[in-house]
């Protein structure tokens, strides 16, 4: 069997865990050491986990290679929240052809993720 995790380098753990953890209600599950400050947090988010890596220099992120695409309840309030936790909206809800309502924010390290709602089929 295998597993396909994503991990997110970091300099700044806490900003990061808050940022997931208050939008998309992640919970910590795994801490490397248990003790003290974590070079590992392991959080997750509905049945997913994703991991955070204590990076002091990750990278300027300039050329992003991985892209998160997180589901929720209602993409609309979940944008409503992004800004006022250090992250930002690149575009705004656009509701797609395959029935999906989609759409795009970075967390507070730049990193893109995608927020998307199923639309009701009727």
């Amino acid at each position: 069997m295998s597993t396909i995790q994503p991990v997110i380098l970091t300099a700044d753990q806490d900003v990061l865990r808050r940022f997931y953890t208050d939008l998309f209600g992640a919970e910590e599950i795994f801490r490397v050491p248990a003790e003290g400050p974590a070079f590992y947090l392991g959080l997750r988010i509905g049945d997913t986990d994703l991991g955070l890596v204590t990076e002091p220099d990750p990278g300027d992120g300039a050329a992003p290679r991985i892209l998160l695409s997180i589901g929720v309840d209602d993409v609309d309030e979940t944008l409503g929240r992004v800004e006022a936790l250090g992250g930002s909206v690149s575009s705004g809800p656009k509701d797609m052809p395959w029935g999906q309502r989609v759409a795009h924010i970075r967390d507070p390290d730049g990193n893109a993720v995608n927020v998307t709602q199923a639309i009701p089929a009727g």
